[in-house]
C-alpha cells in the first residue's frame, strides 16, 4: 500500500477527531488542519525520543541497570500525550475560554499543594508523586495563564489599550503565580510567563511606556532575586566566564560546550558522545540541546532549530488568521504559545551554549520530562483546534456569502 493510498483515511480520521463533519460535506472542505504543523510536531517527538534514548543511557545504566530506563518512560509520555490529544481536540475552544478562571485557580492550588507535600529534587521542590506518576504544577501553570490571559483579552481589550489598571490586572495574576514558583524555587517559568505576558500584551496595543514601566520593574525585581540567592548569583557570573571555575561553578557549561565543539559540522554520530558518559549533568534533560550538538553536529542543531522556529511561525500564522476571522481568544491564545514555545526555546539553547544563565528549563518537546511534555504537546495540539475552527469558520462564512 503506497502513502498516497494512506493519505485519504488519516485525514479523514484526524477529521473525525477534531469534529469535522462528515459525508460528502467534509470531503468537499479540504484539509481542516494545518498539516505543516501537525509533521513538525511528530518530528521533534522523534527526534526528543531519540536524544533521550541515546543521551540516558549512561545514567540509567549507572542507578538502574536497566539503560533503557528513560526511554521507556519517554514512550509512555509520547503514548501519554498522544491519548490526551485525542481528547484536547473534541473540546471547543469555546469551553476553554468559559473555564479559564477555573482552570487558573486549580494551578494555584496546585502550586499550594507542592509547597506544602511536594517532593524534592536537587533542592527544589516541583513535583507532586502520585505513586510512581509524578506532576509539576509549574508547567501546568502556564497553559492556565495564558487561558486566563486570551479570555481577559478578549474581554478587557479597549481597557488595555487606554487604561493603565486594565494593563497592571493581568501582571497582578502573574506576579501571584511567580510568588508560588519562587517559593519552589522555579525563577525559569517565572521568566517564561514574564515575558509571555509582556509580549502579548504588547501584541494587544497596550501603550509603549506602560511597558517600559514593567520591564524596569521586572530587571530590578529579577535582580534583586539573583542577588537574594548565592546560586543563582553563581549562576549568572559563571557563564560570563566558565573556564575561571571550571570544576566548579563554571562544570556544566564548560562541559556543554566541549560537547559543542566535538561535534564539528557533521558530529561524532549517534551514540557517540563522550560528554554524556556522566561528565555533563542532566544530559537527557536541561543539556540534550549539547549533546544533540555533539552527536549530530552543526547540521543537526541547524536542523532542529528550523524545526523549532517553523513551529512557532506556523503558531503566530495561525493566530494571525484567527484574529482576522473574528476569534479573538483562539488568536491570542495561539500567539500566547507561539511566544512561549520559541522564549524556552531560546533560554534553554542560550543555557547550553552559554548565551544565557542556566535556568533549568526545557527543550520544548525534546528534552525528558513527562509533565512538560504532556503540557507543551497540548499546545500545539490547541493550536491544530484552532487552525480547524478558523477554517470552519472561514467555511461557514463562504457558504453564506455565496448563498
Amino acid at each position: 500500500m503506497s502513502v498516497l493510498s494512506l493519505a485519504k483515511p488519516i485525514q479523514s480520521f484526524t477529521q473525525w477527531v477534531m469534529g469535522t463533519r462528515s459525508g460528502s460535506d467534509a470531503a468537499d472542505s479540504g484539509v481542516m488542519y494545518d498539516r505543516t504543523l501537525l509533521w513538525l510536531a511528530f518530528g521533534l517527538a522523534i527526534v526528543g525520543f531519540i536524544m533521550v534514548t541515546s543521551a540516558s543511557m549512561p545514567v540509567a545504566q549507572r542507578y538502574t541497570d536497566d539503560p533503557f530506563l528513560f526511554a521507556k518512560r519517554d514512550a509512555i509520555y509520547i503514548g501519554l500525550a498522544l491519548a490526551a490529544a485525542l481528547v484536547t481536540l473534541r473540546i471547543p475552544l469555546a469551553m476553554w475560554q468559559r473555564y479559564s478562571p477555573i482552570i487558573l485557580l486549580i494551578a494555584i492550588v496546585m502550586l499550594l499543594i507542592v509547597l506544602v507535600v511536594g517532593s524534592s529534587v536537587n533542592g527544589a521542590s516541583r513535583w507532586i508523586a502520585f505513586g510512581p506518576v509524578r506532576i509539576q504544577p509549574a508547567e501546568l501553570s502556564k497553559l492556565a495563564l495564558f487561558f486566563y490571559l486570551a479570555s481577559y483579552l478578549v474581554r478587557k481589550v479597549d481597557e488595555v489599550r487606554n487604561n493603565f489598571w486594565g494593563f497592571c490586572k493581568p501582571m497582578g495574576v502573574m506576579v501571584v503565580l511567580a510568588v508560588l514558583l519562587l517559593a519552589q524555587p522555579d525563577l525559569g517559568t517565572v521568566v517564561v510567563l514574564f515575558v509571555t505576558t509582556l509580549g502579548m500584551l504588547f501584541l494587544a496595543g497596550a501603550k509603549l511606556w506602560q511597558f517600559l514601566a514593567i520591564i524596569g520593574s521586572g530587571v530590578f525585581a529579577v535582580a534583586l532575586l539573583i542577588i537574594a540567592e548565592p546560586y543563582r548569583l553563581r549562576r549568572v557570573t559563571s557563564f560570563w566566564d566558565p573556564w575561571a571555575d571550571p570544576f566548579g561553578a563554571g562544570y556544566q557549561l564548560t562541559q556543554s560546550l566541549m560537547a559543542f565543539g566535538r561535534g564539528e559540522f557533521w558530529g561524532q554520530g549517534l551514540g557517540n558522545s563522550i560528554q554524556k558518559l556522566e561528565y555533563l549533568p542532566e544530559a537527557h534533560t536541561d543539556f540534550i540541546f549539547a549533546i544533540i550538538g555533539e552527536e549530530l553536529g552543526y547540521f543537526g542543531v541547524v536542523l532542529v532549530l528550523l524545526m523549532v522556529f517553523f513551529v512557532a511561525f506556523r503558531a503566530m500564522l495561525i493566530g494571525r488568521r484567527a484574529l482576522e476571522a473574528g476569534q479573538r481568544f483562539a488568536g491570542f491564545l495561539a500567539c500566547e504559545i507561539g511566544i512561549w514555545f520559541s522564549f524556552q526555546t531560546l533560554v534553554n539553547v542560550g543555557a547550553a551554549a552559554g548565551i544565557l544563565p542556566t535556568k533549568g528549563l526545557t527543550l520544548p518537546l525534546i528534552s525528558y520530562g513527562g509533565s512538560s511534555l504532556l503540557v507543551m504537546s497540548t499546545a500545539l495540539v490547541l493550536l491544530l483546534r484552532i487552525d480547524y475552527e478558523t477554517r470552519l469558520a472561514n467555511c461557514q462564512a463562504h457558504v453564506r456569502g455565496t448563498r
